[in-house]
């Protein structure tokens, strides 16, 4: 990942603003410790803090066209960068930098290049030849990006909101999938996928299709030309993409920086689930495996650290965000400047355990459509920025546009889980993956149940922070919450610990309006907290507060035995309690 940085209409064009603008873009250095770049243009300011991916030494930015009349900045991976450059065989290259094609796209197509992306993205451009200029995003915002403007009518744009909470009189999120124009004068959606308006899909289940769809979005983020390595959970997610880049890896002719065996990478508490399936996993597919520790009080300690980075107060966000934080801290130490992800497996899929209680497949679709189009508020903003705190780059397959757009064309009738039928969350991407001629996973790994990831790094760690947050918030403090934060109001002690320390920070009413609210119950939207009456009672963002789908593993599935989901055995499939078990079996086995 890059920090990027830019300003236009400045009234000031003086040595001293400048001065500032290097100084705000200072402020991202963490995203891009490798080299600083700025360009200025009468009013326009355009800077870049840079982490080096592809092209390290001669991609530094900003990029421009060849005659330097357009300017671009660009923080992300064009995965077709090459593709794209066949199109653009009248073009002289400069760099072999995958973002350079952004300058000679717009200048071949104007401003209706974007969709031909394929990537993750935040991007400016300037025209130099009559001052007009674009920013994008990505669409479904992995990459973050924030538009402000200022009190003498310029219009910032920048990567994070720290950059721009001192100096904008206004700021606010950059939609994702969307394209300001400064000659349109405004905000418009380039990103139109079939699944955007939520219409029930009817396209059969192809598991092959899926599979071979996913496998092409893992190959295509391999695209580097640094050490790199896989976030280890353990769940099925990331067990997949690690299984998947194992598989390439070993048969390609190309290695990676640090040889053909790809390097995983896992945090938790000592004794956490995460830790013991990630091992068995990076066991079962051959990797360089690397375990780390963190104790519930170092979490703590890195609180404040964590909110200050990721830029938010959404209770789910930072409990997740502090030990991949500390994580990430410790890949980098070694070398490490690029990683994969599993995120969005579970908003694309309905993976989260509430999903149990979708009442038919429309609502279950709707929730998944729901989710995806805010997941720039929640996994995408913690997984870019809790790495980016230490200049490492995180890049997600499952929001591979393509991918997304196959598995969201599938009837949802096949998603929807069915212990009936033998079918645990995300069941039609455990059998597009279930080969018994040359598996890649352990049936129980394909098969275990859904571990939030805050919660498999150990469940002491939740259940630290509530303690914590206790001791420094009292009753009273919390009763007159509404008081002092009327917008968003807390409405637990940990939710009014993380408010306190966030709005040290980011005080002004913009920054807290950027943080999303409302009723949830193990990461559901506030729509889905309907489907349960029960729910409204019991408002934790923990996957174990999904009235016991989880907890309940360990007495209902007892007389279950792994043999016995391993061998798909019928008659505890029609008991209904198959995908109890898994999370059994992981702590057997």
């Amino acid at each position: 990942m890059c920090g990027i940085l830019a300003v236009f209409g400045c009234v000031d064009n003086s040595q001293a603003k400048r001065s500032r603008i290097i100084e705000l873009s200072r402020r991202l250095r963490h995203r891009g410790p490798d080299w600083s770049g700025l360009h200025c243009h009468e009013d326009c300011y355009l800077a870049h803090q840079r982490l080096a991916i592809v092209d390290p030494t001669s991609g530094d930015q900003p990029l421009y066209n060849e005659d330097k009349t357009v300017i671009v900045t660009v923080n992300g991976e064009i995965y077709n960068h090459k593709q794209l450059r066949e199109k653009l065989k009248s073009h002289q290259f400069r760099t072999g930098s995958d973002c350079e094609v952004i300058a000679h796209l717009y200048e071949e197509y104007g401003e209706d290049f974007v969709d031909m992306l394929d990537g993750m993205f935040s991007f400016v451009l300037l025209d130099t030849r009559d001052k007009s200029f674009i920013a994008a995003r990505d669409a479904i915002g992995i990459t973050p990006l924030y538009i402000g403007w200022g009190l003498d009518g310029s219009v910032w744009f920048a990567s994070e909101m720290k950059a721009l909470s001192d100096d904008c009189e206004r700021f606010m999120s950059f939609l994702p999938g969307h394209i300001y124009s400064s000659k349109q004068g405004g905000i418009r959606r380039w990103y139109n996928p079939p699944w955007f308006s939520e219409e029930i899909p009817s396209n059969p289940y192809d598991p092959r299709v899926l599979r071979e769809a996913f496998e092409k979005a893992v190959l295509k983020r391999l695209m580097t030309d640094v050490p790199f390595g896989v976030l280890l959970s353990g769940g099925l997610d990331s067990s997949l993409v690690a299984a998947v880049a194992s598989r390439h890896l070993a048969n390609s002719e190309v290695a990676c920086q640090w040889g053909s065996q790809l390097h995983t990478f896992c945090i938790g508490l000592k004794g956490s689930p995460d830790l013991k399936a990630a091992r068995e996993v990076a066991d079962y597919i051959g990797t360089r495996h690397h375990e780390f520790h963190f104790t519930v009080q170092e979490g703590i300690d890195a609180l404040e650290e964590v909110i200050y980075h990721i830029e938010t107060y959404d209770v789910t966000t930072v409990r997740a965000s502090t030990p991949m934080f500390l994580m990430s801290r410790k890949i980098k130490s070694l070398g490490v400047k690029m990683v994969l992800s599993g995120e969005g497996s579970d908003e694309i899929f309905g993976g989260y355990l509430y999903f149990h209680k979708a009442p038919n497949k429309e609502e279950f679709h709707e929730e998944t459509c729901r989710k995806i189009k805010a997941l720039h508020l929640y996994d995408c903003l913690r997984a870019n920025k809790s790495t980016s705190a230490w200049g490492l780059e995180a890049r997600v397959p499952f929001l591979d546009k393509e991918f997304i757009n196959i598995a969201m064309s599938i009837d949802p009738e096949w998603k929807m889980i069915r212990p009936d039928l033998g079918r645990i969350e995300k069941w039609v991407l455990r059998n597009a993956f279930d080969d018994d001629q040359k598996p890649y996973l352990p049936k129980h790994i394909l098969y275990r149940q859904k571990e939030q990831f805050s919660d498999g790094v150990g469940y002491s760690w939740i259940d630290g922070l509530k303690d914590h947050a206790h001791k420094q918030v009292t009753d009273a403090m919390l009763m007159n919450a509404n008081f002092i934060y009327p917008e968003n109001t807390p409405t637990t002690k940990e939710g009014y610990y993380y408010r306190t320390i966030f709005e040290k920070f980011f005080p002004k009413n913009a920054a807290r309006s950027t943080v999303p609210g409302g009723p949830s119950v193990a990461c559901s939207t506030a729509k889905a907290v309907e489907w349960d009456a029960a729910w409204s009672k019991n408002p934790d963002p923990s996957g174990r507060a999904a009235l016991g789908v989880h907890a309940s593993a360990y007495e209902e599935a007892a007389d279950v035995s792994c043999t016995d989901l391993i061998n798909g055995s019928p008659q505890k499939i029609q008991k209904g309690i198959v995908e109890k078990t898994a999370t059994v079996c992981v702590r057997q086995f």
